[in-house]
């Protein structure tokens, strides 16, 4: 064992410290910030491996369904009985609501799946033939030359595997933030699909530019001849980062939309309409700009897949870690099930609510169980005590 006299060992000391001091103050990070960062649950600091044998499905004698160990997944699918949840990493789990069997399915692209940020593979969507065509359409990231950016694509499941068909578009702008990502098919069987500003706000008013819109396509990728702007995909703009999608009985068409800090959003969506972003938010009014029906006001919701449902919207909400719902009819706001942290999308179907929970991304706490598939009766709020 070697011990170092008291003036080498003070001044080695002395050296350490103020080493520390500047690289501290370079990093522009306060003690308050590194000691988060030393109390993040171990979870959120690395990727879950998910296998048939990890997830943990809970079948009920009610026959209501839940599911336990997931990682990051995006959004909820439904053909008959069987669940498909796309994960953000690249995946998708097949669950089987009968029988509780589980799948995890690769995903074969080819554009390498970037996951990072708030990037990935996001939106996914069953074509509505699904039963014969085993078709989906989704919403991934990618990089090309340093860029990073987004693309639709439609995908086929072969041999427990879903593959790349066809690239419907790509180049979507991309980012570590703001990249929207949600796709869905309309009552008019268009496909649908949400972009963000990627933290660069000029581009949700520029018509030429992919960024910070609502986009509108046919599902062999062709630009609709009904489209409000000639030769774009470019349905509505000026958004900041629309993530939800829903339309009620009488096809009006609905989308939830995070603001830049509070007045997050739920627009009714009209064709070719500018929807204000970075100009107005709130209740601020500008001329040919269209304003919410309804924002959060100083509160955050973050809010991300949203369904219709006699009446209602309900919108799931990350940061608000909540199911909020929007009364259509009386503009009212209610908490409708807050007891799962952040929330990422909702399917609705018959009498049940289905929701997943997001916290393994980089900004949730999550519990043992996380990320979990919960079923809500839609007539009474729920609770997962």
């Amino acid at each position: 064992m070697v011990f170092l006299n008291k003036t080498i060992y003070l001044s080695l000391l002395g050296i350490i410290f103020l080493g520390g001091l500047v690289f501290a103050l370079n990093t522009g990070q306060d003690n308050n910030e590194l000691q988060d960062q030393e109390n993040q649950d171990p979870f959120q600091q690395e990727a879950v491996e998910v296998t048939e044998e990890t997830v943990e499905v809970v079948a009920s004698d009610d026959g209501s369904i839940n599911a336990n160990n997931l990682f990051i997944p995006w959004t909820i699918n439904k053909s008959g009985n069987n669940f498909f949840l796309s994960q953000r990493d690249g995946s998708v789990i097949q669950i089987d609501g009968d029988l509780g069997l589980v799948e995890v399915q690769d995903v074969e692209v080819s554009e390498d799946i970037l996951h990072e940020g708030q990037g990935g593979f996001l939106g996914f969507t069953l074509a509505p033939d699904f039963n014969t065509s085993k078709m989906a359409f989704a919403y991934h990231t990618y990089q090309e030359d340093g860029e990073i950016l987004n693309r639709i694509i439609s995908m086929s499941l072969k041999n427990n595997i879903w593959t790349e068909e066809d690239v419907l578009l790509e180049g979507i702008p991309g980012g570590e933030i703001n990249t929207g990502g949600r796709i869905q098919i309309g009552p008019d069987e268009m496909l649908y699909a949400t972009t963000g500003d990627t933290g660069q706000a000029e581009k949700a008013q520029e018509l030429d530019n992919l960024a910070g819109k609502i986009l509108r396509m046919e599902l062999n990728g062709e630009v609709p001849e009904d489209n409000p702007f000639d030769n774009s995909y470019i349905y509505s703009f000026g958004h900041r980062n629309p993530q939800g999608l829903a339309w009620d009985y009488e096809g009006n068409f609905y989308s939830s939309e995070h603001g830049e800090s509070g007045h997050d959003e739920i627009n009714l969506i009209k064709a070719g309409q500018n929807y204000g972003w970075p100009v107005i938010e709130g209740d601020e009014e500008a001329s040919d700009m269209i304003e919410p029906i309804h924002h959060s006001g100083d509160d955050t919701w973050a809010p991300s897949g949203m369904a219709f449902n006699d009446g209602q919207l309900f919108v799931a909400s990350l940061a608000g870690s909540n199911i909020f719902t929007y009364d259509i009819a009386s503009s009212e706001v209610s908490e409708f099930f807050g007891d799962a942290g952040r929330l990422r999308d909702i399917m609705i179907e018959d009498e049940a609510l289905f929701t997943i929970t997001n916290n393994h991304d980089d900004r949730g706490e999550p519990s043992e169980k996380d990320d979990r598939l919960i079923q809500i009766p839609l007539t009474e709020k729920a609770s997962t005590d």
